[in-house]
């Protein structure tokens, strides 16, 4: 009996505590951002090029990186001007046009929600303007790199807070580009905000409804990239990320995952995410997750701590980071750390850390 009381403790904490990286506040439930791109429906009754153009929702990264690859210049950049939303998220085309498309949707979209993430040198990889806004960034050159890295972030975070001057290291944006430097040249990084985040405290936050839609996108974004003939990434998941990223792991194509202030991968060790990554766990003690009861009861919490070593993660050091967006500030023994496994996702196994 006793036993059953502290569940129902736990769970009523998970639902209330469970979160990103913003606020003590209720948390707004949110509508997941599934299916294919906008302007699909213009774009499979475009027949610009004499033929049929691949289904935004049905064809798979490879099945797009083959079409784009027997396209002429003039037939790839007519697509680009006439689909850009399409062309600038569909994952398997190649990152250059995709740039190139985003660049023309901003430019044309005429969104004010929307004007920061404008300029001529930014490599905005992925950008969806539907509700809150979904964005992706690449920092460094990640056609040449021989390491890829992709961050995906935890609660609250949206196309208008992705690269946010406040809490800095708390941001998809502050995250990759401190990771990049870190990296130095040869390196690649992707900022990921692919996905429709929990806002505030509740029970999104608390449950897995959000990181199941996640992690299909995250899933075919992976995809995408290795049918690009870029390098498998290095995935580094912070809060509620690293639920999205349990959830897609059987699927994930990545060398290397790794989660930081992790709440649960809704599994029990590493064995259950059944991927052939490398698992990675950093907590540090100053960070609020670790009061987060990790318990999964009816749908609500996430389960085991990553970093318990029964879990089975590898440990990542994260003394000196302070509290829960500190594991990217430089200087700090976490963020070496994840340069290191960045660095060890180009080569051969080792002993990095």
């Amino acid at each position: 009996m006793r036993r059953y009381a502290r569940t129902l403790v736990a769970v009523a904490l998970a639902t209330t505590v469970v979160a990103g990286s913003a606020g003590w506040v209720s948390g707004d439930a949110q509508h997941a951002l599934t299916g294919p791109p906008p302007g699909s429906a213009a774009w499979s009754a475009d027949r610009v090029l004499g033929r049929e153009l691949p289904d935004p929702a049905e064809s798979s990264p490879a099945e797009v990186g083959r079409f784009f690859a027997e396209l002429t210049g003039a037939e790839r950049e007519e697509l680009v001007q006439r689909h850009p939303l399409v062309v600038g998220n569909l994952d398997g085309a190649p990152v250059e046009l995709r740039y190139r498309a985003n660049a023309l949707a901003l430019k044309t979209g005429h969104d004010p929600r929307y004007t920061h993430l404008h300029g001529d040198d930014r490599q905005i990889l992925a950008f969806d303007p539907r509700g809150r806004g979904q964005v992706a960034e690449v920092f460094g050159d990640v056609r040449s790199a021989r390491q890829v890295s992709v961050v995906v972030p935890g609660s609250d975070i949206d196309a208008g807070t992705f690269d946010r001057t406040t809490d800095v290291y708390g941001t998809p944006s502050g995250m990759a580009k401190s990771l990049y430097a870190e990296t130095g040249p040869g390196s690649a990084v992707i900022a990921w905000a692919g996905y429709t985040t929990p806002v505030g405290v509740g029970v999104d936050a608390a449950s897995g409804r959000l990181a199941e839609a996640g992690a299909d996108r995250l899933a075919r974004f992976t995809d995408g990239l290795v049918a690009d003939a870029l390098p498998e990434p290095a995935v580094f998941c912070h809060s509620y990320g690293s639920v999205v990223c349990g959830l897609a792991a059987p699927r994930l194509r990545a060398t290397d995952l790794v989660v930081l202030g992790s709440p649960g991968m809704r599994a029990d060790t590493v064995g259950d995410l059944r991927t052939g990554a490398r698992v990675w766990a950093a907590k540090d003690a100053t960070d609020w997750i670790d009061d987060v009861p990790n318990v999964e009861v009816a749908g609500l919490g996430h389960g085991t701590d990553p970093t318990d070593p029964e879990f089975g993660a590898r440990p990542v050091p994260a003394k000196d980071a302070q509290g829960h967006t500190g594991y990217f500030v430089p200087g700090t023994d976490s963020l070496r750390s994840f340069a290191a496994i960045a660095a060890l996702s180009a080569g051969p196994e080792g002993t990095v850390l």
